[in-house]
């Protein structure tokens, strides 16, 4: 409940693994849901960076429109992880370019972009 009504007063979240896929889900939903939310997960020999699978979304119109926002945050993520910082910043300074000017917005957040509109207007700003 503190989490939806305050969540920032969380620096970081310890859970193990089915509480953690729980209040991921739920953080996802307080800012705009699976389409644009990052995953890691980190250990001491190894890291996973990974995007969440949607439920929904087999039709070739969902696969059209699919927000691929969180595979870039992802791999923004893994860049970052492997010491690439520069590239990782390129790639979230076009998406976010991309998001404000409303280009890259797909159906999940207001817009109307495509998959494949979304990589252009990303690719443009790179």
């Amino acid at each position: 409940m503190k989490l939806v009504m305050n969540p920032k007063q969380f620096d970081v979240l310890l859970l193990e693994n089915l509480y953690g896929d729980i209040i991921s889900d739920l953080a996802s939903g307080l800012v705009g849901g699976l389409g644009i939310t990052p995953g890691a997960n980190l250990g001491t020999q190894c890291a996973v960076f990974r995007v969440r699978a949607r439920l929904g979304t087999r039709t070739s119109r969902a696969r059209a429109s699919a927000n691929p926002t969180a595979l870039l945050l992802s791999a923004t993520m893994l860049l970052r992880h492997i010491g690439e910082d520069e590239r990782a910043a390129r790639i979230e300074k076009a998406l976010n370019a991309a998001m404000a000017d409303g280009s890259a917005k797909t159906r999940d957040v207001g817009g109307t972009a495509t998959t494949a509109a979304y990589a252009k207007a990303v690719i443009a700003r790179l």
